[in-house]
């Protein structure tokens, strides 16, 4: 989930868009120390309820991400799931004229989701609350390289944070957790004072093209949305992470039966 909100006191020279970013724990077994988007994989429970959920269906994200019906509407209540456990940020509200959930209810909500206990579907309908699918919008689709022992593939989803909410680092899968300008992010990247993972890298490096939320959301209207799987190649003792649009994208295959990992 591509967390996005605007800073109302921007640094000297940055525009105000920010998006919110993770450090992994050091020793998961995929991504481990590195910075990345919230996100996780879809539950079995991730099962979406017509009478809770508001806005396009998921025969129509289907259609935007590639995938069957029944995994579009997985990803999107996952995509929610997870962004309510990961980061605190909850895109469900509830009907016309109610008013804000219950913060305490919200920390009891997320413990038990986190715990397993309960499964959003419940929590949705204890709270009689919708998912907001309108208040997504697809961005891209990555799926691991050949190589990696561990295989995703995985939906890129933005979002701006809603008024009244906001994200912590209250997850036992981060080490730290906060705000970060898109550029400040890939400057730190490049000084190695932080790791980014290829689709993360190029993600921010759209993003930051934006000068806000408003434009981001407005950007993924009209982005078409393929399957992007990068391609590996060790030349020289150096592993190197390609793009479809580096020269060397359409030979890399040859690399692929290749060992070794970052």
């Amino acid at each position: 989930m591509l967390l996005v909100r605007d800073h109302p006191e921007p640094a000297p020279g940055r525009a105000p868009l920010q998006v919110f970013l993770q450090r992994r724990v050091a020793g998961m077994a995929f991504a481990g120390g590195m910075t990345v988007f919230p996100g996780g994989g879809v539950d079995p429970a991730d099962v979406p309820e017509p009478d809770r959920w508001r806005g396009p269906d998921p025969s129509w994200w289907g259609a935007r991400l590639g995938c069957s019906t029944s995994l579009a509407g997985a990803l999107v209540q996952a995509a929610v799931r997870e962004t309510f456990e990961e980061c605190g940020v909850l895109l469900a509200t509830g009907p016309p004229g109610a008013g804000a959930v219950d913060p305490a209810w919200l920390r009891a909500a997320r413990t038990d989701l986190i715990a397993r206990r309960r499964t959003l579907g419940h929590l949705l309908a204890e709270a009689d609350l919708t998912v907001r699918a309108d208040l997504l919008r697809g961005w891209a689709r990555w799926i691991t390289p050949e190589v990696e022992p561990r295989r995703y593939d995985t939906a890129f989803f933005v979002a701006v944070l809603p008024s009244g909410q906001d994200a912590d680092a209250h997850t036992t899968e981060a080490v730290e957790a906060t705000w970060w300008y898109p550029v400040e992010a890939l400057e730190q990247r490049e000084r190695g004072e932080i790791g980014l993972m290829a689709p993360t890298i190029r993600t921010l490096r759209e993003i930051a093209e934006h000068p806000d939320s408003a434009s981001v959301l407005a950007a993924a209207e009209h982005r078409e949305i393929r399957p992007i799987t990068p391609h590996v190649v060790h030349r020289d003792g150096v592993r190197r992470v390609l793009l479809p649009e580096d020269p060397d994208f359409d030979v890399a295959a040859d690399h692929l039966t290749r060992e070794g990992r970052a």
